[in-house]
């Protein structure tokens, strides 16, 4: 029987008399409070209601009087935060060349300065050592569940081993289980039965069980067991928090690295041609079709052979082994089918023009190289002419294409396909949205170069050059042309050649790699092997990304030259290059890249020349690496050259024809973008580099008329130069100021220290206007120099000039363009990883001064120059009386320096504060200053307050006329910058704090780094937390604390996601700060804000968004590492000394156990007590949200329930997994913070999803029924004990749903019932609290617990095993096969599909529950169900180790959830021994511990489980023997399954229990009766509806028990053997009927005859009769046989009928079997029991629940129901007579109604009988069995009933076939007539079958 938990609350509070139920009614409704759910919320009960947030202990003061040491060894631990918690850290700045790169030292500027010292300098890193302990760094996710469930042990389960061990082989066919015929079966002597007994082996006995021991030493024998092989932690076993909640989540930003798209390696291999006559050198390049732009700078190879490279001995010096690479790695950031490798070749100049050049490659063919020897010949001496006069030239040659997206597609990619299959769910870490290399159409998401097979090419045709179309435009036109099918290229004759190339994914760090620098790339293992090239991109959009590496690079692309107009002989024109940095020819620096097979680097470079061409183009590119240094004199000098292709005498090889030039540097910024110059013919004079050819010099020729000839352009990628106006007038003029270099020209202006200022306010100004590429890419610089301004003031003309404000705006702003730039980069919290990473590794406070505050030196300034700035109230009062800070944005003197002048001027002059959100009031004109709050940092007097607040004074100087003398030193000013962020935001005006909202997290971070490099470089970590900042600070944090808390409150309707990113920065914000500053000043700030948003969530319209929102601010809270310590577990809670009473002063409660009050210290440490919010802040924060969200009243329950389950359900999992808590002690001390878990999950009971029934039944109403609608006994009202006792002492059966005298059940209190999933977290919580909590607490607070809660408390337990329980591994599989949508609530669903209990009703209930409390917001962000970057990737397909994983762990969680349930059993029994309510509470625990006994257990568990059993019934006999025989019936139930176990460990207790019980029993009254008759009970129920029963291990125990009784030394001189012996024989016997049932179990005819009989031969005992007519019954019902179903239930009744016919004689009972006649003569069988057998005084007999009034009604019900769905409703009639006149006598006018309307339904239906097919009861055949094959049935005859209308053809068939597959063919034949059978002509080893006659109804057969 399974127990219903509603079943110990009625045994508590069993409804007795009406007497004794009006007694109770009258004292709860004297004493009531109210329900604890109404209460909870504003109860004082609790000393402050939950909706307020007590004001918290102050942390320091509570510390300063508990030292460390006073707390035992590993506690010690828990009381403060480690002394080295803050540490500095400097990370070496990766460096991916194996030499920096950077300018050698040198006279550089400061500019350059600066960009080296940023990319050479260490990470500075503020370290908190112990935060990755915490979950937001280290989560508790799927794959570190995993890898710590490696190596649990694997429990063993009965269902599991069912199917691995098999019992017996065919019973059928082993003599030892053949008994005689069934008629006998149950009584016979059973001589043979014995000996088998006997000849049995048993399982192994128990050593100490026969030993007598005290109750004291078995429980502690018990527990030390139960200690051993423990889990150590639940949450392990159970599945990891849902990520969707883990808004604590955080992640180390990466480094910021250099930018890489996708890289593909090409290998050039080998070049071959029809004939080789002359060197041929190739260039490759990208280029991006679409964006008609060349991706990629040029990378030059040789693969001439050698003999090729000696023709150009005479012009080469030895190459250089960078020149030799063969191989690149191209990157490329935008993938796109659009994109071609072009490769050009070149060739030495010679005469002829490209056709002519061609000609050869194109006519002659390899194979005809002896027929075309001479010519080859005559080419060859001519090339080597060429060679030797012209090497230094090329021209174009021919080129050719390769489209990638080609490439890539067919060489397939076999690596993305692959990794598609193992598609996991991504975790938080990994949900980074794609950067901005990904931002890409959805048609180029199908090209990726990352993931192709390798592929090697052979490229055959080449165009030839065409010397007229030789520019990128028409490059475009022949790529586009190429996609085409009909393109023009390909009717044009080819060059025919051979290159062959490999084009391959490039490997992640390959050897031998040079960068675009020629820097050697770690690793380079041996410096002599041949390169690779790193290949520089130039991106086809653009790329937002921050430098990180020192470059400068400059590239040159002639584009074309004009000399048409100039006569002469101008035709074979090049152009050289070359860097000069002074006019002397011999200025010109080794700055060009060489190309292949050369020097690394030259002085001069020439384009390749076209023959005969004024007008050439050029596709040249030439690679300058630019100075570190670049002056007004460096500049680029282009020089024309005719070169003379054939020698003639006196002709020279080169003729300058022309020249022009480029200064680099123009107004200090460097020159790039295109040009057009005008071309000199003569050369330039002196001093042309500081002009531009522009300007026409006197006496200078120009081709042309001075017009623009030449065409170029300057491409820069550099580093160190911004190339943008904006940024570079902001880093210009902050270097001037820096080094003071004035006057300084500034484009055309000359700026003097009287307008620098200007200038410099302006461009901080137009930063905003900068381009986003360059100002992403100089982030870092940006950012490090406003930071300096802010910081360190310039000081012009000897006056600080407070740039803060407008740094502070100009931050903003520069913030928020980045932010906007990547967007598509932010991460789901919208942070910008660029920023991040700035403020985490790069971000440092400026200046090497290891003590910032003290060590920067006062200013000293003349009052004169403070006159001229505005003065400012010594402090103001913002809007909303939210008071800030009294510094001075606009004023900076160093910290610490009064000068009583300056405090004169502020307290006389007023501020312009208008654009702020300052009051009104003290806008311009306030003269007189408004004193700040006087505590904890001012007097209160006004002049000490001005004293002070001139100690933050600063000097903000608009421009003065005054300057110091020359001899005056410079004065420096040092400022804090967390301190001027958080003054400047506090006072910013409308349209920057917008900006700063919306990126406030990257603020936040800046001011927590700020103040943690402040105490670190400060040396101040071990200064007093009170006093490390000073409080005008820490006011104006409170300020900005208030002013973002107000933002989340009033945009949380109007832009949701804003509102949320702004919740979780603040919540970080705070939780930095705890590891910074004061913490109760932090915990006074997150008071204020739960009290900001309390008030709007009185007025709120949708409240649910907001508690959403605080919950996530609480649970980030509660993420910080040091959790535990925060929440002061060490201290002993005191109860609060406050005006509110206190638990115990309110209730005056009497506990259960005691009449003394219980102890208020032990009340508040479980409850949500003034006391435990006040000391336990944080935890009473999560656990008051908790109790909040499971109130009934909650909007949005069901999303909030979730929310806060899973945020404890996060913590705890992460106090399992932190190793500084491992030890027990420890963590029992944590627990602590946990244990008012206990109470809400007991008071929220009524609406935890049922697990122990199907939904819409809740069982656990019933329990609730006093305290819920009654009174409720722990809130205020108090029920004596003796009344509780007086009602659990009924006389009807305690806990009957059916009960008679039960009024109808109160609703209970509405409320969203939890999800399936939420309860399942909240129970495992309990678990935990209950696991880790110290045993002796949890024992005090179990005694002071009133009565309907500890019932409550069972219930619970009750509940946890239910949740808990094993599925087994066959449910996996079926799990598996099935496949679910994603759905919030995935646990559910898996559960009710196993337990097959959801309906679509329920289903579609349970959407309108968890319907969204946001209502229909379509854009709402932070849903996380529907957010961008939720993947529903979930495999349902599971392989079979991950399924034998699941069941492992699943079984281990089952086996460790019980045994903590047994643990706490243990504890309530030892709590309870000297109790009054005894006996009702033991009786609720014996059922729990049943239920624990009857549900699918380990065989580890089941050891213990039994261990505590045989405990508690020695302890306490009275339970079992004394009160009714339910209890004992369950018991034995539950131990003879067990007995019949599979795995001997559980055979072996369950035989120890059984015996025990059986001499608890005989101790008591010298015979076990009772035991005996329920144990034979047990076992008829048992094989009657059990189907994988195994009676050979039955038997095994049955022999166990027998050896205990023979070695029981203490009972030998008495009966108590004999008894047990023939028990177990008498046992033995019903094994073997059910051998017999097993045989016939396929033949239900067979079946049903066996159960008759083996009922019939239990007339002398009613209970067993009384269960067999039930098994019978279910089992014809089964069959569909309602008739003889029902006509069994009628002989039940008329059994029980007689029983109490002998008890009492009641008129409204019927007189015995008699009353029965009437449906049935043969039910007059059942009275014979009353006249010699049936003694109702003998302990034992008809001890069921049956046989009391409410069963008789039961089985009549049950027999009424049975008679109605087999359509007798004249029977119907008969059986409501009986029953109508017991209901009367009750007045249950409930079940009157329903009688008399199914008396309606009968008799209508009778009456509306339109034809007789409705009645056809059934066919009747007689079924004849002849042969020595059938055994015991041979010449037996039988009537079969078959349905109604069936042929004789169908019952034979039926038949035959049935025998002929258990005999075999050939075997059975059927004689289809009426005739008599002559046994004598039937062949004896046949089985004959007639099958014919049908029978007259009369012969109608019901049993």
């Amino acid at each position: 029987m399974v127990l219903k938990p509603r079943d110990w609350m009625g045994l508590l509070f069993g409804v007795g008399s009406g007497t004794v139920a009006a007694e109770v009614r009258k004292q709860v409704s004297r004493e009531r409070s109210g329900s604890p759910h109404s209460s909870r919320r504003c109860s004082s009960s609790l000393g402050v209601p939950l909706t307020e947030v007590i004001e918290p202990l102050d942390f320091e003061d509570v510390l300063l009087s508990r030292p460390p040491d006073a707390e035992p060894g590993p506690l010690r631990d828990l009381v403060e935060f480690p002394a080295d918690d803050l540490e500095l850290l400097l990370q070496p700045r990766e460096c991916r060349t194996t030499e920096p790169g950077i300018p050698e030292d040198g006279k550089l500027d400061a500019q350059v300065r600066a960009a080296v010292e940023m990319y050479t300098e260490d990470w500075i890193i503020a370290h908190r050592r112990y935060q990755h302990l915490s979950a937001a760094y280290s989560p508790i996710t799927l794959e570190t569940q995993r890898e710590r469930q490696k190596g649990l042990t694997r429990q063993v389960f009965e269902q599991d081993a069912s199917g691995d061990e098999r019992s017996s082989p065919d019973d059928s066919d082993d003599p030892r289980h053949s008994s005689g015929s069934p008629d006998d079966t149950p009584r016979s002597s059973g001589a043979s039965g014995i000996f088998d007994l006997r000849n049995l082996a048993a399982d192994s006995l128990l050593p100490s069980l026969l030993e007598r021991m005290a109750p004291e030493d078995v429980d502690r024998r018990n527990e030390a067991l139960r200690r051993q092989h423990r889990s150590r932690a639940l949450l392990t076993l159970y599945p990891a928090p849902d990520e969707d909640e883990a808004v604590e989540r955080c992640s180390r930003p990466e480094p910021p690295r250099e930018h890489f798209g996708q890289r593909i390696l090409v290998k050039c291999l080998s070049l071959k041609f029809e004939i080789e006559i002359e060197p041929i050198f190739g260039i490759l390049a990208l280029y991006d079709v679409r964006e008609k732009k060349k991706i990629s700078e040029n990378f030059y190879f040789d693969l001439n052979s050698d003999s090729m490279k000696g023709l150009l001995r005479a012009h080469g010096t030895h190459p250089a082994i960078s020149t030799l690479a063969r191989s690149a790695i191209f990157s490329v950031t935008y993938p796109s089918p659009d994109i071609f490798l072009v490769i050009k070749l070149e060739k030495v100049l010679q005469q002829g023009d490209i056709s002519e050049c061609c000609e050869p490659y194109m006519v002659m063919k390899e194979v005809d190289t002896a027929k075309n020897k001479e010519k080859l010949e005559k080419l060859r001496l001519g090339a080597e002419q060429f060679c030797t006069r012209l090497g230094r030239y090329r021209m174009p040659f021919a080129w050719t294409a390769v489209h990638l997206a080609n490439i890539v597609s067919s060489a397939g990619q076999s690596d993305r396909d692959s990794d598609s299959e193992g598609e996991r769910r991504p975790t938080w870490t990994d949900r980074r949205r794609r950067g901005p290399q990904d931002r890409t159409s959805s048609g180029d998401d199908a090209c990726s170069f990352s993931g192709f097979r390798p592929a090697t090419l052979t490229v055959t045709n080449f165009f030839k050059q065409e010397a007229e179309r030789l520019s990128d435009e028409d490059l475009f036109k022949f790529l586009a042309d190429m996609r085409r099918p009909t393109s023009l290229l390909r009717r044009l004759r080819p060059v025919t050649a051979q290159l062959k190339i490999d084009i391959s994914p490039a490997p992640e760090n390959p050897h031998f790699c040079l960068s675009p620098e020629l820097l050697h790339v770690k690793p380079y293992p041996d410096p002599r092997g041949r390169p690779t090239k790193e290949i520089l991109e130039f991106p086809a959009r653009e790329v937002y990304a921050p430098h990180t590496s020192y470059r400068n690079l400059l590239y040159v692309y002639p584009h074309s030259l004009n000399f048409s107009s100039r006569q002469g002989s101008v035709r074979n024109l090049t152009v050289r290059v070359q860097y000069m940095a002074g006019e002397d020819p011999s200025q010109a620096l080794p700055v060009i890249f060489g190309k292949s097979s050369c020097s690394e680097f030259t002085r001069e470079a020439f384009t390749p020349v076209v023959y005969h061409n004024k007008s050439p183009e050029f596709y040249e590119e030439f690679k300058l690496r630019l100075p570190a240094c670049v002056t007004e004199n460096h500049h680029l000098l282009f020089t024309f050259y005719h070169v003379s292709c054939q020698p003639r005498p006196g002709t020279a090889l080169e003729t300058p024809v022309g020249f022009t030039w480029i200064p680099l540097l123009q107004h200090g910024r460097l020159r790039t973008g295109p040009f057009c110059l005008p071309v000199s013919v003569d050369q330039p004079p002196p001093s042309y580099s500081v002009l531009t050819p522009d300007v026409a010099l006197p006496g200078m020729r120009w081709v042309d008329g001075h017009k623009g000839v030449f065409s170029v352009e300057l491409t820069a990628v550099s580093s160190v130069h911004p190339q943008d106006p904006y940024l570079d007038k902001f880093f210009t003029l902050v270097h001037v100021l820096e080094e003071g270099a004035f006057p300084f020209r500034l484009k055309d202006a000359v700026l003097s220290e009287s307008t620098v200022e200007q200038e410099l306010r302006a461009s901080l100004v137009a930063l905003r206007l900068a381009s986003p590429e360059p100002l992403v890419a100089f982030s870092h610089h940006v950012l490090d120099k406003l930071v300096r301004l802010v910081v360190r003031p310039p000081i012009i003309g000897g006056q600080i000039v407070n740039l803060g404000r407008v740094a502070f705006e100009a931050m903003a702003h520069v913030v928020s363009l980045v932010h906007r730039s990547l967007e598509a980069a932010q991460d789901a919290r919208g942070h910008c990883p660029l920023l991040a990473a700035y403020v985490y590794y790069a971000f440092r406070l400026p200046g090497t001064e290891p003590s910032l505050p003290g060590g920067a030196p006062k200013v000293t300034l003349q009052p004169a120059t403070l006159a001229h700035g505005p003065g400012r109230p010594a402090s103001l009062y913002l809007a909303r009386s939210k008071s800030i800070s009294s510094s001075n944005p606009d004023l900076a003197v160093a910290p610490g320096s009064v000068d009583d002048e300056v405090s004169r001027i502020l307290a006389s002059k007023g501020i312009d504060r208008s654009h702020s959100w300052v009051n009104s009031a003290y806008a311009p004109g306030g003269s007189k200053a408004v004193l700040r709050r006087a505590p904890p940092y001012c007097g209160a007097d006004p002049r000490q307050a001005i004293d002070r607040s001139s100690s933050r004074t600063s000097s903000y100087l608009e421009g003065s006329s005054s300057t110091p003398p020359a001899t005056q030193p410079r004065p420096t000013v040092q400022k804090l910058l967390h301190e001027e962020l958080a003054l400047q935001w506090v006072v910013s005006g409308s349209a920057v704090r917008e900006a700063v909202l919306q990126h406030a997290w990257f603020f936040f971070q800046l001011m927590v780094k700020s103040m943690a490099l402040h105490l670190l470089l400060g040396q101040k970590l071990d200064t007093p937390r009170k006093l490390r900042f000073p409080g005008r600070f820490l006011d104006d944090i409170a300020a900005l604390v208030g002013s973002v808390g107000l933002e989340v409150i009033t945009r949380v309707h109007k832009d949701v996601e804003l509102a949320e990113h702004l919740n979780a920065s603040l919540a970080f914000f705070l939780s930095d700060l705890l590891s910074l500053v004061d913490r109760g000043f932090v915990f006074s700030l997150v008071r204020a804000h739960y009290k900001q948003v309390a008030t709007r969530l009185q007025s709120a319209p949708n409240p649910a968004v907001l508690l959403t929102l605080r919950m996530d601010f609480t649970r980030i809270l509660c993420g910080h590492e040091h959790y535990v310590t925060l929440n002061l577990p060490c201290c002993p809670l005191s109860p609060p000394a406050s005006p509110s009473p206190s638990v115990s002063s309110t209730t005056s409660q009497s506990s259960t156990f005691s009449s003394q009050t219980p102890d208020p210290k032990v009340i508040s440490m479980f409850e949500l007590s003034g006391s435990f919010r006040q000391q336990h802040f944080l935890a009473g924060l999560l656990l008051t949200e908790l109790a909040l969200a499971l109130e009934p009243e909650a909007e949005g329950a069901s999303l909030l329930h979730k929310k806060a389950i899973s945020a404890v359900h996060s913590l705890l999992c992460g106090h399992d997994a932190d190793p500084r808590y491992a030890e027990a002690t420890v963590k029992a001390r944590v627990a602590e913070l946990y244990l008012p878990l206990l109470s809400l999950a007991r008071d929220t009971l009524p609406r935890l999803h049922d697990f122990a029934e199907g939904p819409g039944q809740r069982s656990r109403l019933a329990s609730m029924l006093d305290s819920d609608t009654e009174g409720e006994g722990d809130m205020g009202g108090t029920i004596n004990p003796s009344v509780a006792m007086a009602i659990a002492g009924g006389p009807l059966a305690p806990g009957s749903r059916a009960s008679i005298s039960q009024g109808p059940a109160t609703a209970a209190r509405s409320g969203c019932a939890l999800s399936a999933e939420s309860s399942r977290t909240l129970l495992v919580c309990v678990l935990w609290v209950l696991k880790n909590a110290e045993p002796a607490l949890l024992q005090r607070w179990a005694a002071d617990l009133a009565l309907p809660q500890l019932g409550r408390l069972l219930d619970l337990l009750y509940l946890c095993l239910a949740a808990f329980e094993y599925k087994g591994k066959k449910a996996f599989e079926r799990i598996n096969s099935l496949t679910f949508k994603k759905s919030l609530d995935m646990k559910a669903r898996l559960e009710e599909a196993i337990l097959g209990t959801i309906g679509a009703r329920q289903e579609m209930v349970r959407r309108s529950r968890e319907r969204s409390p946001f209502g229909n917001q379509e854009n709402v962000r932070w849903r996380k169900s529907v957010t961008h970057w939720r993947q529903t990737s979930d495999r349902v397909d599971k392989t079979k180790d991950e399924m034998e994983h699941e069941a492992l762990v699943d079984g281990n969680l089952a086996t460790e959830a019980s045994l903590v349930v047994l643990d706490t059993l243990e504890i309530i029994v030892q709590t309870v021994m000297l109790s009054e309510a005894r006996e009702s509470i033991l009786g609720a625990v014996l059922k729990v511990v049943l239920y624990s006994l009857g549900s699918a257990q380990s065989a580890l568990f089941l050891q213990h489980g039994l261990a505590t059993q045989r405990a508690l019934v020695s302890k306490f006999p009275e339970l079992l023997f004394e009160e009714d025989t339910e209890l004992c019936a369950d018991l034995c139930l539950r131990l003879l399954r067990h007995c019949g176990s599979r795995i001997s460990a559980i055979r072996t207790h369950a035989s120890a229990s059984l015996y025990l019980l059986m001499r608890q029993n005989f101790e008591i009254g010298h015979n076990f009766a009772r035991v005996k008759m329920q144990v034979t009970m047990s076992l008829s129920s048992l094989v009657g509806t059990t189907q994988n029963f195994s009676e050979e291990h039955l038997r095994r125990s049955l022999k166990t028990i027998l050896t205990y009784a023979e070695e029981d030394v203490g009972l030998r001189d008495s009966t108590f053997a004999e008894q047990v012996q023939d028990l177990m024989f008498n046992l033995h016997m019903i094994l073997t009927d059910t051998v017999k049932m097993k045989e016939h179990q396929e033949d239900p005819e067979m079946l049903i005859d066996l159960m008759y009989r083996i009922a019939r031969g239990y007339q002398g005992s009613p209970d067993l009769r009384l269960t067999w007519l039930q098994n019978m019954a279910g089992k014809h019902a089964e069959l569909g046989n309602h008739a003889e179903a029902a006509q069994c239930m009628v002989h039940a009744a008329a059994l029980v009928a007689e029983y109490l016919a002998l008890l009492e004689d009641s008129r409204h009972l019927p007189v015995g079997c008699v009353s029965f006649q009437n449906i049935s003569s043969n039910v007059l069988e059942e009275s014979a029991i009353s006249d010699d057998i049936l003694s109702p005084d003998e302990e034992g007999f008809c001890s069921g629940k049956h046989f009391t009034e409410l069963g008789l009604v039961g089985l009549l019900e049950q027999a009424a129901a049975y008679f109605t769905m087999g359509g007798l409703y004249e029977a119907v009639n008969e059986v409501y007579k009986t029953l109508i006149p017991i209901l009367e006598a009750h007045r249950d006018y409930k079940k009157l109604a329903a009688v008399h309307g199914k008396l309606q339904e009968a008799f209508t239906k009778i009456m509306h009988q339109s034809s007789g097919w409705e009645r056809v009861f059934g066919t009747y055949f007689r079924v004849g069995f002849y042969g020595a094959r059938f055994g015991d049935l041979d010449e037996q005859e039988f009537v079969y009933k078959e349905p109604s209308i069936t042929k004789l053809a169908e019952i034979s068939h039926r038949l035959e076939e049935f025998y002929t597959e258990r005999f075999g063919e050939d075997v059975v034949q059927i004689i289809k007539d009426s005739n008599p059978v002559d046994k004598t002509k039937l062949d004896p080893q046949k089985g004959w079958g007639p099958c014919g006659r049908p029978a007259s109804p009369r012969c109608v057969y019901w049993g």
